[in-house]
């Protein structure tokens, strides 16, 4: 009995050391893989391009999606130097996305990439990340800057009926306008009481209790866990219309929906 206890906590021992994103990092390395249908097709279209992909690296992108392996290179940028899910982060030559593969690690906000300039890049990838933006149409904007004319822009967001927003309504595409007409910044807390009243806790235990997710979402602005909005299938594309994106493939899964266009 006294080895089993001795093994369980050294197992929490190990946990702990790794902290939230050394524990997600561990999970993901060992689910099996989930190809998406039309895998083979998104490979053939990044096949031997530069980009960016904006948060990350992430999992996804070697599993569901295995593109990190078929393009030429990948530079990143996160909005802080400490986050929930890459833990500490220095700018430079050292946003690892595979074995032997680093690009350049920007710290910007997804909304102001002041840092990059115009047209630059084959294509952006990004992973549930749209979702914690407070203002998506403001950052949209940023990511088709900084790629060419015909480059590719790759989204993935979640898919509300596996994860703690399903009890929320998709966001109207008429309110993602209206946030970028005024300008909301990424301090906005709008839907902050929706979320407190309808974010199921049982899925997102790092969230702690009641008392505890709304401590850390007061403070969103510093760790930008909070899910702002909620997209389907029909709301990106609506979102591709608005910008002149040309939709080329899309897909959906029980965890996630894809899609991809060109910029015109």
């Amino acid at each position: 009995m006294n080895k089993i206890i001795k093994k369980i906590l050294n197992i929490i021992k190990r946990l702990r050391a790794l902290g939230l994103a050394g524990i997600l990092k561990y999970i993901n390395r060992r689910l099996p893989k989930r190809r998406i249908k039309h895998y083979k097709r998104y490979q053939k279209l990044f096949y031997n391009k530069c980009g960016i992909e904006i948060g990350g690296p992430t999992p996804l992108f070697k599993r569901d999606l295995p593109i990190y392996k078929k393009i030429k290179s990948l530079d990143g940028v996160n909005f802080s130097s400490s986050t929930v899910w890459e833990g500490e982060l220095v700018e430079g030559q050292n946003f690892k996305y595979g074995e032997n593969k680093t690009g350049y690690q920007f710290i910007c906000d997804a909304v102001d990439l002041y840092k990059i300039e115009s047209g630059r890049y084959d294509f952006v990838l990004s992973s549930n990340t749209l979702e914690h933006i407070a203002n998506p149409f403001k950052a949209l904007t940023e990511w088709l800057r900084i790629i060419k004319p015909g480059g590719l822009l790759l989204l993935v967001l979640p898919n509300k009926d596996s994860n703690f927003d399903h009890n929320r309504k998709i966001t109207d595409f008429e309110h993602l306008v209206e946030d970028f007409k005024n300008n909301t910044s990424e301090e906005d807390l709008t839907h902050l009481d929706e979320i407190l009243a309808l974010h199921d806790l049982s899925m997102d235990p790092p969230s702690g209790d009641i008392d505890n997710f709304r401590k850390r979402s007061l403070n969103n602005f510093q760790n930008r866990c909070l899910h702002h909005h909620v997209f389907d299938l029909n709301l990106l594309k609506q979102i591709f219309e608005y910008f002149n994106i040309e939709l080329l493939l899309n897909d959906c899964t029980k965890r996630d929906f894809f899609i991809v266009g060109i910029k015109k």
